[in-house]
């Protein structure tokens, strides 16, 4: 039964992909606004093998092409990048806070957790984090990539001009959808980095890959896991696991995707596995996938185009990339993490619709299989709380930059909405109990 599932899902890579190869090309490269510029800032400072990333970030895309047939993006894992980055952290170090993780969701996995997290969290608080995920992308490339640029700086290939012609272009490829928007921006960014790294006298050249194996020394494992690994486990279970899950569910209901088990396994897999060899952590996230399927993809053929391309890469260029990859237009990254965010944003739009999943599952009134607005079965007091929870998610995960602070204030505000509702319950069980004994 899984080989014939495995077949039918490749056979909808393969048909998708010669049917609509430039959209799933251009999909395919609509991530890469999140995944450069952390690989390069980790290279720069030494702390991960970009060659090793390219590689193995390469295979895992293929890998998650082939089993999963959605195009699921292999990201940097974000809370373990900053602090890896603020701190300049060592080779063993981040690979010990990689592993730590992968170690974490693996149990998580085989015990259950997770899917009992998925069962449990209510869709409000989900779609919170889903869309508190799209405002971080566009606040952090706003304030981050963008607003240091200035109007000509800091290159000719580099500046707000740019960026805004950047932007007026996604304008454009929003009402025309063919447009292979994230194909276009990629080319002509690569021409301004070859560029400005021939005058620099730094192109890259051949440079074949020598595997090397990273042990993390005690101390190394102590800093990984508790200065950065801790903090990266709610982020990875929430938005890289569960809302992903979600996520896939929303933007394409036609295709089987992964379930929450598969994902989290897929997680603990790669890391257990690439840190090992100086690869950055990765995980999966609705950012990414929302990236993706925002230019285009629609099926795992296109990561597994992008895995293709990252393996060669990696294996006959490697770390001479970097110097190259440094000098890609941020004004271009900038706008596609952009892009990527209010697209996130959109799942926000469907709580109260038959687009929720629990709403749709419910299978309520007349209209719980047409694709309209759920006005005569939720109340406006219903619809008023769902909207409120997730909002609730979103301010505090916005504002304190931090997933678990946004999940728990939106489960706290769910929980008090129920308080009345369980108080009933709990009356009329009661009372049944004292008419039993009256009896």
């Amino acid at each position: 039964m899984a080989i014939q599932s495995l077949r039918e899902l490749n056979a909808y890579n393969l048909r998708t992909f010669r049917r609509h190869y430039v959209a799933e090309i251009s999909g395919s490269l609509g991530d890469l606004g999140t995944f450069l510029p952390i690989a390069i800032a980790l290279a720069i400072n030494g702390t991960v093998s970009l060659t090793s990333t390219l590689i193995f970030s390469g295979i895992f895309n293929i890998l998650t092409g082939v089993f999963f047939g959605i195009p699921l993006p292999v990201q940097p894992m974000k809370a373990i990048a900053a602090v890896a980055i603020a701190r300049s952290f060592s080779n063993g170090t981040i690979a010990a806070a990689g592993i730590f993780v992968g170690a974490c969701i693996l149990v998580f996995s085989l015990t259950g957790i997770l899917r009992w997290l998925s069962n449990a969290i209510p869709i409000p608080v989900v779609k919170g984090i889903q869309v508190g995920a799209g405002l971080s992308l566009i606040i952090a490339a706003s304030s981050s990539v963008l607003q240091p640029l200035g109007w000509v700086s800091p290159s000719w290939a580099d500046n707000r001009l740019w960026g805004i012609a950047a932007f007026v272009a996604l304008l454009v490829s929003n009402v025309y959808r063919r447009v292979p928007y994230a194909l276009a921006v990629l080319v002509l960014g690569l021409v301004f980095a070859v560029i400005r790294t021939s005058l620099a006298g730094h192109m890259p050249g051949f440079a074949v890959w020598h595997p090397f194996v990273v042990i993390p020394l005690p101390h190394e494992w102590k800093i990984g896991a508790i200065d950065a690994g801790i903090g990266q486990i709610p982020l990875t279970t929430l938005n890289s696991i569960v809302a992903v899950v979600h996520l896939a569910n929303d933007l394409l209901p036609n295709v089987h995707g992964p379930s929450i088990t598969q994902v989290g396994l897929s997680v603990a897999g790669m890391n257990l596995l690439g840190c090992w060899f100086g690869a950055m952590p990765v995980c999966h996230g609705s950012g990414g996938l929302a990236a993706q399927y925002r230019f285009g993809a629609r099926s795992g053929s296109s990561v597994i185009f992008l895995g293709v391309l990252k393996l060669v890469i990696g294996l006959l260029f490697g770390e001479t990339l970097v110097d190259l990859l440094y000098r890609f237009p941020a004004a271009f990254l900038g706008v596609m993490v952009i892009a990527a965010g209010v697209e996130l944003l959109g799942v926000g739009e469907s709580l109260n619709t038959t687009g929720a999943r629990d709403l749709n599952q419910a299978g309520v009134g007349l209209l719980a299989n047409a694709q309209q607005h759920l006005g005569p079965v939720l109340t406006d007091e219903e619809r008023n709380r769902r909207w409120t929870v997730m909002m609730v998610t979103v301010g505090l995960l916005v504002g304190f930059k931090n997933d678990a602070i946004g999940f728990l204030a939106g489960m706290l505000c769910h929980w008090f909405y129920e308080i009345p509702g369980w108080l009933e319950k709990g009356r009329s069980r009661w009372s049944e109990g004292r008419l039993r004994l009256d009896n």
